[in-house]
């Protein structure tokens, strides 16, 4: 029997709170389960800094990655004998859905800014390269692992297949939303999921969905929206982030300082601070040990990084207010040099911060990041695309939201003398 057939003596099952159970009784995904690769992944968290602001999301890319996995497996027992769907492509499916965030680093998208790095070319490196998750995929073929690859990287050749990893209705967004859901302990993120299971439908290029399924896309698609501003951009959440950069950014400027000298040194991150980042390198930095150099580092004599990783680790978080760049940029180029005046590095304790979201977008030949519409099926098989059917949808279709916070260190501020002049600005400024 050929490796991508055979099939466990008893099928497995891990327990998990969003959907009861994921089932796994394929071989190659057991096998891929317990490469030291992906178990890598519990040692991430899926909402990086979040468990600042809700305390119980303290949930990994491992329990996500899992999650994306059963969905795709519960979509393709749906699509068996129906048109358009080659039972060939099962297995690739499930491996892309498994290994989907293979690459995330610590704190993944923090640390990405920081470093100009992109998970998704270390998913593709992970998959490729000389690993664990490679030696498993080439089993099956020499050319399976650059297939996965290709599915995951948006290139693969069927794109219904893609869709089902990465479309604006996919298993990655049915999983995050429901599980970042639970685990922060909002009710924005919960839909019925198990409803729009039943009316997706194979298609040439894409999954569709059957018009009697149309309010159930609806609640999924506002979910969307309610957790990106309430759960995800959460200021508490981006001041936790802002200072996590701030140390890092600290770290690699003393790390080529002639002037400093670590009394621990950042041996784990010495080749990101000097963008030479091996695989081996990337792979041996997980939150775990993020977090030991972080509590080390509270011990150094540089006052900055050391109190920067104070504040990180006992959750003693820069304070905030609405302020807009675009027409307060006076305001903010004031506040940089009264903190200068003030003693106070603005590098490092006054931070602007900008988040946006588009809850929905259709097609829009030529513009950048085109995405690919949700597609209803109507009764007599023609195609609508979602926002001309749906009111709701309509109303907020290729509407960017955008958000602006200031963060800065209010202790800082308060500890000056009350007859500083700069301190007398800063708080006006910062009242408005």
């Amino acid at each position: 029997m050929a490796y991508q057939d055979e099939k466990l003596d008893e099928e497995k099952v891990f327990k998990d709170p969003v959907h009861r159970y994921i089932h796994v009784r394929d071989r190659i995904i057991w096998d891929l389960v317990s490469t030291a690769e992906f178990q890598r992944l519990r040692r991430i968290k899926q909402l990086g800094t979040t468990f600042y602001t809700f305390h119980g999301a303290e949930h990994s890319r491992f329990n996500h990655s899992l999650g994306v996995y059963e969905i795709v497996r519960r979509i393709l027992e749906n699509f068996k004998g129906q048109t358009y769907w080659d039972e060939e492509e099962r297995i690739l499916c499930l491996c892309a859905a498994l290994l989907h965030d293979l690459g995330h680093g610590p704190y993944s998208h923090s640390f990405e800014k920081v470093f100009d790095l992109d998970h998704e070319d270390f998913t593709r490196a992970i998959i490729l390269g000389d690993t664990e998750v490679n030696q498993i995929l080439r089993k099956v073929s020499d050319q399976f692992p650059q297939d996965v690859a290709d599915v995951i990287h948006k290139t693969y050749s069927n794109k219904l297949v893609v869709s089902l990893i990465s479309s604006q209705i996919d298993a990655d967004r049915m999983d995050y939303l429901q599980r970042d859901a639970y685990f922060t302990g909002v009710s924005y993120g919960h839909f019925d999921m198990e409803r729009i299971l039943r009316v997706m439908r194979p298609k040439e290029d894409q999954v569709v969905i059957k018009e009697s399924g149309m309010h159930a896309v609806e609640d999924y698609i506002m979910s969307r929206y309610q957790m990106y501003w309430q759960v995800y951009f959460h200021p508490v959440t981006r001041s936790a982030e802002v200072i996590l950069s701030k140390i890092l950014h600290r770290a690699r400027d003393l790390f080529f300082s002639s002037d400093y000298a670590f009394e621990f040194e950042p041996k784990h991150f010495e080749s990101f601070f000097h963008k030479d980042v091996s695989l081996k390198d990337y792979l041996k930095l997980d939150e775990n040990v993020v977090m030991y150099y972080f509590h080390t580092w509270q011990e150094e004599s540089d006052e900055i990084l050391a109190d920067l990783c104070r504040r990180f680790i006992n959750r003693d978080l820069f304070k905030y207010i609405e302020f807009n760049p675009g027409t307060q940029y006076r305001e903010l180029m004031d506040l940089k040099e009264s903190f200068i005046e003030a003693g106070i590095d603005p590098s490092y304790y006054l931070e602007m911060d900008s988040s946006s979201d588009l809850p929905y977008d259709f097609y829009r030949p030529g513009e950048e990041e085109e995405r690919l519409p949700i597609h209803l099926q109507l009764p007599s098989g023609e195609l609508k695309e979602l926002s001309r059917q749906s009111e709701i949808v309509e109303a907020i279709s290729g509407k960017k939201r955008t958000d602006h916070k200031l963060y800065y260190a209010k202790d800082l501020i308060h500890e000056l003398p009350d007859d500083s002049k700069a301190k007398q600005r800063i708080l006006e400024i910062l009242k408005g």
